[in-house]
């Protein structure tokens, strides 16, 4: 309803500035609150458990995913040439947009976009144990600079995986497999921002990270773990000295 109201409200508000209504009928308009539904957020410990359902082939794309918050298109237009493992550091320099053949320009399914378009390239650092994840993908099928490490055959190559193909294939049956069925691969973002303002990291590096440039839209990847409040609560009784419960 909100958006109607948002599509409405801006086709009126032009008819007044063009003086054909005097008043925008929905300047006045009160709208129902709406209770936004708590997102679930994947736990490490689920995490855990779902990583341990997935194809070995397809493990690495998902601890890549966990551990930098990419999206599912920065995520497969990612090649060696991105990657300083020496630094242990990856750049977002391109992303693939999926579209429908009549909608493409040429044809294609998948299109390479530069990322970002005016500003410089997303750098995120990340752990040893994920640079030596992808060093070993790349050295035991020898991809070479140009390749996809996430390509559509299991050895990477030119041809770019689609969402629904790894959603059918690896991500749906790991799900339902660790009790874990209605998470998405998209979930794997917020949760890389949720776990990381858990763990201390302040607004300003969450919303770098994800590549925002509002802090606004990081917000809105932030949920709270299950046991938050319990953890603020027991912060809280350190502070006045007591003993948490």
């Amino acid at each position: 309803m909100v958006k109607y109201h948002v599509v409405l409200h801006g086709i009126f508000a032009r008819a007044v500035r063009d003086r054909l209504l005097a008043h925008n009928p929905c300047a006045d308009t009160d709208l129902p609150k709406v209770v936004t539904p708590r997102q679930r957020i994947i736990t490490p410990a689920q995490f855990e458990q779902l990583l341990m359902k997935v194809p070995d082939r397809y493990r690495t794309l998902v601890l890549t995913a966990i551990e930098t918050g990419m999206r599912w298109g920065e995520l497969a237009a990612l090649r060696p040439r991105h990657l300083d493992l020496t630094a242990g550091v990856v750049r977002v320099q391109e992303i693939i947009v999926e579209v429908s053949k009549k909608d493409s320009p040429t044809g294609q399914r998948m299109i390479v976009k530069a990322y970002p378009k005016d500003n410089e390239p997303r750098t995120l650092r990340i752990s040893t144990a994920l640079t030596e994840a992808l060093d070993l993908r790349i050295r035991d099928f020898r991809l070479s600079e140009d390749d996809l490490l996430f390509g559509s055959t299991r050895a990477g190559g030119q041809t770019p995986m689609s969402r629904n193909t790894f959603r059918t294939r690896a991500w749906v049956p790991a799900t339902r497999q660790a009790g874990l069925e209605g998470i998405r691969v998209h979930d794997l973002r917020h949760a890389h921002a949720s776990w990381l303002l858990a763990g201390g990291a302040d607004l300003k590096t969450v919303m770098d990270r994800l590549g925002h440039t509002q802090i606004q839209t990081t917000q809105k990847c932030l949920h709270t773990l299950p046991d938050a409040d319990d953890k603020a609560l027991a912060a809280f009784q350190r502070t006045r000295g007591q003993r948490p419960e």
